[in-house]
């Protein structure tokens, strides 16, 4: 059956395949976004790759996957009912609580009904004769809609190794984000993981604890900072529950959403000594303090990067009782909290274990997997399980594996070739009703914290544009521009926007993504939301309406 919507036809239908509004994604930005539009009496369909809700958390089932923002702050803030009733069981919830949650908030609003699971977009194409969006999913499937949000994340197009031989290999291999959901039992067996990222780290830390030989393949270490982790007794949820409205408010006030905020202090006026106890303090408390609220210059002045960045190469030593291995484990490229620090628990001490080994592939590459293991230049080694912990393609990537074409058949991944071009981060010139729920160029940090804003956003957008009537929404080539290059100008100055990393758009396992290029708002999250509420408060005059 054709069911692209004819020509002046209403997208709004009983018809089973036209909607008001269709969202990508059923993760958290996904759920949050089904919730308000249903508010605004739309209807609206929900389309999943997966087979449950939860996004990242439902991919992610790697172990060791957990938060590394405080669970409390983690949580959505918009039901006060939600608020009540969860309690959080760890200061930094496992993927499995995560998970729970996430489906306790799908049942509680009845999400489910209006959410189509195992349904993987792979093309969205605009209509310009209806004013609306064509949808295919891989099956073949087309579905019509007026308003397309894409809640696809940023995080969610995860990326295989460029090495020869991949698919050879005849023991178990797996990448973390694609987890098995039985599990996989690592007692006494040989593994080899590849990457020592975010991921890779949370999963070596875990699995060291059974592996009867574990390969780490390692080709830039990253800054891992501790995560002290601990249960959340009865006592202290109370107390949490109670100030949930004083921690909400003080996570919109720090730049990334999170209860830590720099210190207005810059290094330097510092003496050594204060300095010290310092950033030993924030060492030894939970969290992204040492990265969040460190000095205010540190990730701006090198010189104070350099100094803070000696502290922690410092504390590595002190925890790697190998001199060598602990040279290998510091990085020499890049500074602390130029990419996003990990956090961990005991990851350094399991390179002391006598069973671990750190394979360095910048002195020794990988040459292949063979179907016994991994050859590189220096010798074979010999698995029974192979994990790829390579990474995602990062905030553009899961919008170029959709064929998403706005007018005049114009691909978005070609407009994004050269870097993400937007409006506020939400609408794309040459792209209209497409509304992007969390994407490129926008306030990204905490994440269900700047979640919930940009949905609201994207929310008022709609509501505004369904009250006027108004069938087209569109980002004028002015404002695009202008927001585009105000993002760039933010980002000068930046430390992490030099450096390669997924934050920047860097992934040397595909084509075309080996330069940094400025992916973020880098003006901290209650800027961005002034700017935003300014264009809101002016009744959208800067787009195109119709």
């Amino acid at each position: 059956m054709d069911t692209r919507v004819a020509a002046g036809g209403d997208v709004g239908t009983a018809d089973s395949s036209r909607f008001d509004a269709i969202v990508i994604g059923a993760g958290v930005a996904g759920l949050y976004q089904l919730h308000k539009l249903r508010e605004l009496g739309l209807r609206v369909r929900v389309l999943e790759a997966g087979s449950a809700v939860g996004g990242t958390w439902y991919w992610n089932r790697y172990p060791g996957a957990r938060f590394d923002s405080e669970s409390h702050t983690y949580g959505y803030s918009f039901s006060q009912e939600l608020l009540d009733e969860w309690d959080w069981s760890e200061r930094f919830a496992a993927q499995p609580e995560t998970e729970r949650y996430l489906n306790y908030v799908a049942d509680k609003f009845d999400l489910r009904r209006d959410i189509q699971f195992n349904s993987r977009v792979t093309a969205a194409h605009h209509r310009e004769e209806t004013r609306s969006w064509e949808l295919t999913l891989e099956d073949g499937r087309r579905y019509a809609t007026r308003f397309l949000v894409t809640a696809i994340g940023i995080l969610s197009a995860p990326t295989m190794p460029n090495i020869p031989g991949v698919g050879t290999f005849k023991g178990i291999c797996c990448h973390t984000q694609a987890w098995p959901r039985d599990g996989v039992d690592f007692a006494g067996k040989r593994v080899g993981i590849i990457g020592t990222g975010a991921t890779a780290v949370q999963t070596i830390q875990e699995i060291a604890k059974t592996v009867g030989q574990l390969t780490v393949f390692q080709r830039t270490p990253n800054w891992c900072a501790p995560l002290h982790n601990g249960k959340i007794s009865e006592a202290e949820m109370r107390d949490i529950r109670a100030r949930y409205r004083e921690i909400f408010a003080l996570c919109s006030t720090s730049p990334g959403c999170y209860i830590h905020a720099p210190d207005p202090r810059k290094t330097l006026e510092v003496p050594p000594e204060e300095r010290e106890a310092f950033w030993d303090k924030l060492y030894a408390s939970p969290g992204f303090g040492i990265w969040m609220g460190n000095f205010s210059d540190m990730l701006t002045d090198r010189v104070a990067n350099a100094l803070a960045s000696d502290f922690i190469a410092r504390k590595i030593r002190q925890r790697v009782h190998d001199p060598v291995v602990a040279e290998k484990l510091i990085p020499k490229n890049h500074g602390f909290g130029t990419r996003r620090v990990p956090l961990e628990t005991g990851y350094y001490e399991v390179y002391n274990q006598p069973n671990v080994e750190l394979v360095d592939i910048k002195d020794t590459p990988i040459e292949c997997i063979t179907p016994t293991g991994v050859k590189t230049s220096g010798r074979e080694y010999e698995f029974d399980i192979i994990i790829y912990a390579t990474g995602f393609d990062a905030i553009t990537g899961a919008f170029d594996r959709i064929d998403i074409r706005g007018t005049g058949g114009v691909r978005l991944k070609d407009v994004w070739r050269d870097g993400p071009q937007t409006y506020l981060g939400v609408l794309v010139e040459g792209f209209p009703n497409m509304l992007i729920a969390m994407g490129p160029h926008a306030g990204l940090g905490n994440y269900t914290r700047t979640a919930e804003y940009s949905v609201e956003w994207v929310t008022g957008l709609i509501r505004f544009a369904t009250e006027r009537g108004l069938t087209r929404m569109e980002a004028t080539a002015e404002c695009v521009a202008e927001w585009t290059d105000h993002v760039l100008a933010l980002g000068q100055g930046q430390l992490m926007n030099e450096i390669e990393s997924g934050m920047t758009g860097v992934n040397r396992n595909v084509e075309g993504r080996q330069r940094p290029r400025i992916m973020r708002y880098s003006g901290g999250h209650p800027a961005y939301r002034e700017h935003c509420d300014a264009v809101a408060a002016d009744r959208y005059r800067k787009l195109a309406l119709a």
